[in-house]
């Protein structure tokens, strides 16, 4: 046998060999994939306190799930559109904006006491303005959002990692201005429904005569809202393709493809079978959809909205705590009661639906097979990165607190609650998300 012929054959071999090891990885993958949904329903269910916070485990899972397999995020809506021209994501949002505020109808409009809700309707006022501005500045850094970064933790772990770090720091440190600042509490206007909540405009308020409480209105005012979005957006979209400029998403372009795809199922236990039920990514409308009717079960079993970031400032609080500094002082700061950071992780809601949000991540990448090349993927970071997604943390960290939110906290619930603050957000937001898109273009070259 010669030279070359002994070359190629070793070449194959270790074409095999790698190969079979892939293969092997991805069969335990897929193990330890099932595994995890497993020690979630058993695991969950036996070891939290309260079948509440195993409510909020199951969706917190089934969130994380959702925006990873449809490989959709709020924070995506400005930064895809600015970096590659695609307003599909931002498209989509409206979609699910007005679908979650039509089903959220069914609960507000049966309901005789508003009170038994706890709706995010937001003051509009200069924190506000600033909240979106910082929040939209914030994430063209770090590529994520509050409920993003959660994601990241196995997508992206260094800067994902880095961003929580400092998105943590800034909600703390956010905690005082959020609560004493009057142009952060104080609304410029208000209905009688935001009054009750602290300060807003709620929608139905101002359509009270239309016969079914001001819900119609509200709703066609939602849908007129939307409608501008999804009109402005196409015009930036055919403009950026006129210009020559419009490149697209990759993932996007995958998810139609994919969609465009025939499947069909011959055998009920077969590879073809488990790609389509595990692995083939949904599209940007499915995950809509599906984040539609886990936020609809999500309010209607706690009476409340999707909220992500206020923990990051109690996770910051027990680091703190961990290096000797006291409860109260902690509080004393933060305009919090001690007992805010001294409940245990696993007994705070939002804390438990968050953790859920990382695992559910982990679980679709696991059971598709896709898990350690997705989290190998960003593993080496630059010195200035590590800057830049500090810089992104902090300021998405203050501006929730100024804006009383994050994208699901000061943007989705609210619209999706009827609160004319989430509108503002948005509009702000985006400004944000364009100075810092721009900003980021600069610095990172």
């Amino acid at each position: 046998m010669d030279k070359k012929a002994s070359i190629s054959n070793a070449d194959a071999t270790l074409d095999s060999l790698e190969t079979m090891v892939k293969a092997n990885l991805s069969k335990i993958e897929v193990a330890l994939g099932f595994i995890g949904i497993f020690i979630i329903l058993v695991f969950g269910k036996a070891l939290l306190k309260t079948d509440m916070l195993f409510f909020r485990l199951v969706i917190g899972t089934a969130l994380g799930y959702t925006l990873t397999r449809a490989y959709t995020g709020f924070a995506g809506s400005v930064n895809r559109a600015y970096n590659t021209g695609s307003t599909k994501l931002m498209r989509t949002l409206m979609l699910m904006f007005f679908i979650t505020a039509l089903s959220t109808t069914a609960f507000l409009i049966s309901s005789e006491d508003m009170a038994m809700y706890s709706l995010s309707i937001n003051p509009i006022n200069l924190g506000l303005i600033l909240g979106g501005i910082l929040f939209g500045f914030g994430m063209s850094f770090s590529s994520c959002c509050a409920s993003g970064v959660l994601t990241d933790l196995v997508t992206g772990l260094p800067r994902a990692i880095v961003t929580l770090i400092f998105f943590s720091l800034g909600v703390f440190l956010g905690f005082p201005i959020q609560k004493t600042a009057t142009w952060v509490t104080n609304s410029w206007i208000s209905t009688p429904v935001g009054e009750t909540y602290g300060g807003g405009v709620f929608l139905p308020d101002l359509f009270k005569g239309d016969g079914l409480g001001g819900y119609i209105g509200a709703l066609v005012l939602t849908g007129i809202f939307c409608g501008i979005v999804v009109f402005m957006s196409y015009v930036y979209e055919n403009r950026r393709k006129e210009n020559g400029t419009y490149i697209g998403h990759p993932m996007e372009k995958v998810q139609d493809s994919l969609q465009k795809r025939e499947h069909s199922i011959s055998k009920l236990f077969s590879a073809e079978t488990y790609e389509i039920i595990f692995v083939k990514p949904w599209t940007l409308t499915q995950g809509a959809v599906v984040l539609t009717l886990l936020f609809v079960l999500l309010m209607g079993v706690t009476k409340s909205g999707w909220g992500a970031s206020t923990p990051y400032g109690m996770w910051f609080g027990k680091v703190l705590m961990a290096f000797g500094v006291s409860p109260e002082s902690l509080a004393s700061f933060s305009k919090q009661s001690p007992e805010f950071y001294t409940v245990p992780f696993f007994e705070h809601g939002v804390s438990v639906q968050n953790f859920g949000i990382l695992v559910g991540t982990a679980i679709y990448l696991l059971t598709a097979g896709k898990f350690k090349e997705t989290f190998m993927s960003e593993m080496k970071i630059t010195k200035r990165e590590v800057l830049l997604y500090a810089l992104g943390g902090i300021t998405m960290g203050l501006g929730t607190r100024m804006a009383n939110g994050c994208n699901v906290g000061a943007l989705y619930t609210p619209i999706a609650q009827f609160s004319l603050s989430g509108w503002v957000f948005l509009v702000f937001m985006v400004i944000g998300g364009a100075i810092g898109n721009t900003c980021a273009k600069k610095w990172r070259a």
